[in-house]
């Protein structure tokens, strides 16, 4: 049974409020995981970037872990426990850079990315239990967080980066401790279903084996064009700033140029959900790819300013659309007494494939150039578009 309209409202709330606060742990550990490797390693760099690869690993090891144990203790508490992790991560990191230990740093990372796991189960917690029609607006808001976590993790690093001086950055990693007690005190606001609710209607009804959930075409649908919308998302964004500077821009136009993307992003999450309310979340989907498209065609088109700009704008809103839609999907999929291994499978696969295309975007880069990055992104795009189309075109069929 679902939570009345008004206690789904708030809750989707407090899980926006708690993903901007605990989520800028993320921009922390990616803004500057990368340079304290650097740091720390000794002649051979090769391995600077082995910290921020530890904290994507971390999130996508976590996802069945953390889906099952917020399935088994409970939302509320299970997301604490996600705080705890976090905390943890940070105190290790901080030890690490006070000692100048590079792998420990590696592994504090790692476990950074394990309570990421649990905030990135929020936007399936805001649907779950929200009315039908209220669901895609629930996960709507969660996102919309990340307009937060996306101002406030770089400003966390540049006021505490040398709080703890003379080691450098030290300070950034301690102040996660501190996201993690404020973001556990938002996360008691969480309201839940009685016992009584959770126990009747469709919680009654007895979980599938999840290789029989996930072969459902409309399942595999909505994780194609969630994996590829993130995938690419990742893929594209990792290799522009690279490419721009490449091309004689600097770095200070290369890190606003990632900032107006990442407000692309977040920033349409405040209306996604009603316009999947209102047109359907297979329709934004198609409008979320077709932007990934546009995006590579403007990128192709030339190497100014501009363009690069225009593309990552692009890049931003496809993926929120693509994203946003491709989730309320998969939340329509499952029962109640199956959405902890559906979650963390789901996680799995897309944190992994996000890995991977982060992973490629450099060798892709360094090997064939900016436009085979883009050109990569036309494939991709038709692959999620069929398999969108098919299932469609299934349903509708089965309700002429």
């Amino acid at each position: 049974m679902s939570l009345s309209a008004a206690d789904a409202k708030r809750n989707a709330l407090v899980l926006s409020a708690a993903q901007a606060i605990i989520g800028s742990a993320n921009p922390v550990a990616l803004s500057v995981g990368g340079l304290v490797g650097y740091g720390l390693l000794g002649q051979d760099k090769s391995l600077a970037t082995a910290p921020v690869t530890a904290f994507i690993f971390g999130m996508a090891v976590g996802a069945l872990p953390a889906a099952a144990l917020v399935r088994a203790v409970g939302q509320r508490n299970g997301f604490l426990t996600g705080t705890i992790v976090t905390a943890l991560g940070g105190i290790v990191a901080t030890m690490a850079l006070l000692h100048s230990n590079f792998w420990l740093f590696a592994g504090a990372l790692a476990i950074l990315g394990v309570g990421n796991s649990f905030v990135q189960q929020f936007r399936f917690a805001a649907a779950d239990n929200a009315p039908h029609e209220f669901k895609a607006r629930a996960i709507s808001f969660v996102l919309a967080g990340g307009v937060v976590t996306a101002l406030l993790g770089p400003q966390i690093v540049i006021f505490t980066r040398e709080l703890l001086q003379p080691v450098m950055f030290a300070g950034s990693f301690a102040s996660i401790i501190v996201l993690a007690a404020v973001g556990a005190a938002i996360l008691m606001f969480l309201r839940q279903p009685s016992k009584n609710a959770q126990s009747s209607g469709a919680a009654q009804l007895p979980a599938r084996p999840l290789g029989e959930i996930v072969s459902e075409p409309r399942f595999l649908a909505a994780m194609i064009c969630g994996v590829g919308s993130y995938a690419l998302m990742s893929f594209v964004m990792t290799g522009a700033p690279l490419a721009m500077v490449g091309c004689g821009f600097t770095t200070d136009e290369a890190t606003l140029g990632i900032s107006w993307h990442v407000m692309a992003m977040f920033g349409p999450s405040f209306f996604t959900g009603r316009l999947i309310q209102r047109f359907g979340a297979e329709t934004i989907v198609a409008i979320g790819l077709g932007l990934l498209i546009m995006c590579a065609v403007v990128a192709l088109s030339g190497i100014e300013l501009w363009q690069f700009w225009t593309a990552l704008i692009l890049l931003g809103i496809g993926w929120n659309f693509g994203f946003i839609g491709a989730t309320a999907i998969v939340s329509e999929t499952y029962r109640p007494s199956e959405k902890g291994k559906v979650q963390g499978f789901h996680d799995l696969v897309l944190f992994s494939s996000v890995a991977f295309a982060s992973l490629m975007a450099g060798a892709t880069y360094n090997a064939w150039g900016w436009d085979m990055l883009n050109w990569i992104v036309f494939p991709v795009c038709f692959v999620c578009i069929a398999a969108l189309a098919v299932v469609t075109y299934s349903r509708k069929r089965k309700l002429a």
